[in-house]
């Protein structure tokens, strides 16, 4: 009698949970239909245990309204990065589900949000570069990519919001996957003009895009090659390394960028701004000795080295001007190695020729 009194009270709080849960499914639905979102995800996150024995089809509501409370954060900018991760797998978690159930009642409009909600937030990672957030937008880039790791463009743009945030170690991270995978971003993008917001949109195919025109919903398709970006790619990683003062590293990879375009100025003065920088890590350290024979002895020699790395600066920007004669960058940069190397005549010559 006692063991069959302790099944039904287990079975007792099985059903007062299952309709505790249910009723705050259903206040945390009313909030998120008036907008409370952030309170809606609150009873969500306080409730999600009680779903841990419900039946797969009480799940798949649960993660459905979750999923959809996430992706209105995300939307609305609020976290939008970590947001967008948790909402996706909440979506994911209702395909598990309903996938057990074999009731269907929710995967294609999770799947709608999902494609919906990474165009939001690619939007957004665009709109935060536009205007200065470059790290929050490398960070949704980077949530994007990893969500959908086929779409590579995500990760280049994560990569290049990265370096001009400053943010080095994760712009090389980013930059080194790429190259690891073969990333070079070269392909053709299709083009139509959506007859009802007068804005283009980018087809997956031409005869996505002509189906699209066919139903009458698009018009003025137009082609568009994208060129290879091998040497951006490569040329911005050179950039992070030398920022990071791992010089031989940059110097390895800038060659490399001078192999694949011998004609690239920038690469030019990069590889001579990179032997002025060794030079002045070298000056600082003369600076730091003091006057005892033995720092003396080094530095004579860390002198004779000094200039010999001002020297080597030399061929990279006469080269870049006879690419660029007027490329004032190269012409100051040079002016001031012969000057510092008392080249006098070779300083007057091109200071005549400005």
């Amino acid at each position: 009698m006692k063991k069959n009194l302790q099944i039904l009270s287990f079975f007792l709080l099985i059903n007062i949970g299952a309709f505790a849960q249910q009723d705050q499914i259903k206040e945390a639905q009313s909030l998120y239909d008036k907008g409370k979102s952030q309170e809606a995800l609150a009873i969500l996150n306080k409730t999600e245990y009680l779903i841990l024995n419900a039946a797969d089809e009480a799940k798949s509501d649960f993660y459905f309204l979750k999923g959809n409370v996430l992706k209105d954060l995300a939307v609305k900018n609020i976290d939008a990065a970590n947001n967008f991760t948790l909402a996706s797998q909440a979506y994911q978690d209702v395909f598990l589900y309903e996938n057990e159930s074999g009731k269907f009642k929710f995967t294609i409009k999770a799947n709608a949000a999902l494609k919906e909600m990474k165009s939001s937030l690619v939007n957004g990672a665009m709109a935060d570069f536009n205007s200065g957030k470059f790290k929050e937008s490398a960070e949704k880039s980077y949530k994007v990519y990893l969500f959908d790791k086929k779409d590579t463009l995500n990760l280049c743009n994560a990569a290049s919001s990265s370096l001009n945030a400053k943010d080095f170690d994760t712009a090389i991270k980013y930059y080194e996957h790429l190259k690891k995978i073969n990333y070079s971003g070269k392909g053709v993008l299709y083009y139509a003009t959506n007859k009802k917001t007068k804005e283009e949109d980018v087809f997956v195919s031409p005869k996505a895009r002509e189906s699209a025109i066919q139903q009458g919903f698009y018009e003025k398709p137009r082609t568009e090659s994208v060129p290879s970006k091998k040497i951006e790619i490569n040329g911005n990683l050179a950039y992070a390394y030398l920022e990071k003062k791992e010089y031989a590293k940059s110097e390895n990879i800038y060659n490399y960028v001078l192999e694949l375009d011998p004609n690239n100025v920038d690469a030019y003065i990069n590889m001579a701004y990179l032997k002025l920088e060794e030079k002045k890590d070298l000056a600082n350290e003369i600076a730091a000795l003091g006057t005892s024979a033995a720092e003396m002895q080094k530095y004579d020699k860390l002198n004779a080295k000094k200039d010999d790395i001002a020297r080597s600066a030399i061929p990279f920007l006469k080269k870049a001007l006879t690419l660029e004669p007027k490329n004032t960058d190269a012409t100051k940069s040079l002016l001031g190695i012969y000057r510092s190397l008392d080249m006098t005549n070779e300083y007057n010559a091109l200071k005549g020729s400005m």
